[in-house]
């Protein structure tokens, strides 16, 4: 996060950025979705970030796009899918898998797949 690297590039380099807060999504089908950003925002969370695994993991989550929606029409927050770039070994995988073939998540994966040094850089 403190390098802006990945779906944290967004934030300037020069302005404090913080995390006030984290959790699971509580598995499937992602309990801790509809609660848990109340408490982040109590704490001064401004935007919640998924964590790049809802996109890594295989599979990738089903609902992340449905979470996406619910966090920011019932809290009014931004939701950003991604904190760290795509770790390079996954990409590969997901490539040969043809996981992120379809243009939904072409979209979803944009924040954190950076390039291939970078990726590198995180396996």
């Amino acid at each position: 996060m403190q390098n802006r690297e990945g779906a944290f590039d967004i934030y300037d380099k020069e302005a404090p950025l913080e995390i006030v807060g984290y959790t699971s999504c509580g598995g499937c089908p992602g309990g801790n979705i509809e609660y848990t950003p109340e408490e982040m925002i109590k704490n001064g969370a401004e935007a919640i970030h998924f964590a790049t695994g809802f996109v890594v993991g295989y599979q990738p989550c089903p609902y992340i796009t449905e979470f996406k929606k619910f966090i920011e029409e019932k809290y009014k927050i931004p939701v950003v899918i991604g904190t760290h770039p795509i770790p390079q070994k996954y990409y590969l995988t997901h490539s040969k898998l043809k996981t992120w073939e379809d243009k939904k998540w072409g979209e979803i994966i944009k924040p954190t797949l950076t390039n291939e040094e970078l990726r590198l850089k995180y396996d």
